[in-house]
């Protein structure tokens, strides 16, 4: 059980965000304002636009004007070249000790960095996480609990299930490690094992500390691609015993796990859909109507 400290510091943390941009018009200001508006500011924020698109570069120039043109960083890339190398960009040209990492449709609770920072400067940890909360538009954030616990996850742990996802992640920056960037699936998880296998410490703060705002699977964006997240996180495991990150008997273990969580999946959605259907209007003979 860990107590946490409520005094607050003006200085800015020393803390780089990366956020990867792309067809984000709609969700990029929530993500930006949560960033600005905690407790103990992160020294830079960078957004990385994940390709050309004239109108999102205007949206992200106009925040550099209303939060301050030293905060935020632009990173432009030239195609379009998923949030693998987004993520990579911004961290390589990341000026702070740590880097944390929020996705363009997710936000923070203004305490995020307060509480992450100092857990990891405390005790000498290079990568930690925290639980999410899903959240409507317009619901109000949980308050935080003083006192949390800590858990740290083995490397079978955490291939089993995702316990530090990217919106939650924080890791030093010297880390000799990078997202692998032909996956768009289940690359947190990699560099998550690589991580653990290289006896680097990691842990995961059980507080709701990050928000997203739709179906962790099932919905639109990338969460909706069930079968192609399901390749994902099955080629993550078959890298990881390749390169004997894992035996062959947690490697088959894993697998049949994945296998058994996708039908949960595919079933769940297919549920909710069904169940969506049914409250949608229908004209006069009948058939839905759909926009």
């Amino acid at each position: 059980m860990t107590m946490m400290d409520n005094r607050s510091s003006s200085a800015l943390a020393p803390v780089s965000v990366v956020i990867p941009c792309y067809d984000c018009d709609d969700t990029i200001e929530r993500a930006v304002k949560s960033v600005a508006d905690q407790s103990r500011r992160p020294a830079e924020l960078i957004l990385v636009l994940d390709g050309p698109n004239d109108s999102l570069l205007k949206t992200l120039e106009a925040f550099k004007s209303r939060y301050g043109e030293d905060w935020i960083r632009i990173v432009a890339l030239d195609s379009n070249s998923g949030p693998s190398a987004a993520r990579n960009a911004g961290w390589d040209v990341a000026s702070q000790r740590y880097i944390a990492l929020l996705d363009a449709d997710d936000a923070w609770h203004l305490r995020k960095i307060e509480i992450q920072l100092d857990y990891m400067e405390t005790h000498q940890i290079s990568l930690t996480g925290h639980r999410c909360r899903l959240l409507g538009t317009t619901e109000a954030p949980a308050s935080i609990p003083e006192q949390y616990r800590v858990k740290h996850p083995s490397i079978a742990r955490a291939l089993l299930s995702n316990p530090i996802p990217t919106r939650s992640a924080m890791l030093r920056r010297e880390l000799p490690f990078r997202f692998t960037t032909d996956k768009r699936y289940s690359e947190d998880c990699l560099l998550w094992a690589q991580i653990l296998s290289s006896g680097y410490s990691a842990a995961v703060i059980d507080l709701e500390l990050a928000y997203r705002f739709k179906a962790a699977y099932g919905e639109g964006g990338l969460s909706g691609h069930l079968w192609r997240m399901e390749k994902g996180e099955l080629d993550t495991y078959r890298r990881l015993w390749r390169d004997a990150v894992i035996t062959l008997p947690l490697l088959v273990a894993l697998v049949l796990w994945s296998l058994a969580k996708y039908a949960r999946r595919v079933t769940i959605t297919m549920l909710r859909n069904l169940r969506a259907e049914r409250h949608l209007p229908t004209g006069s003979n009948g058939t839905i109507i759909k926009d």
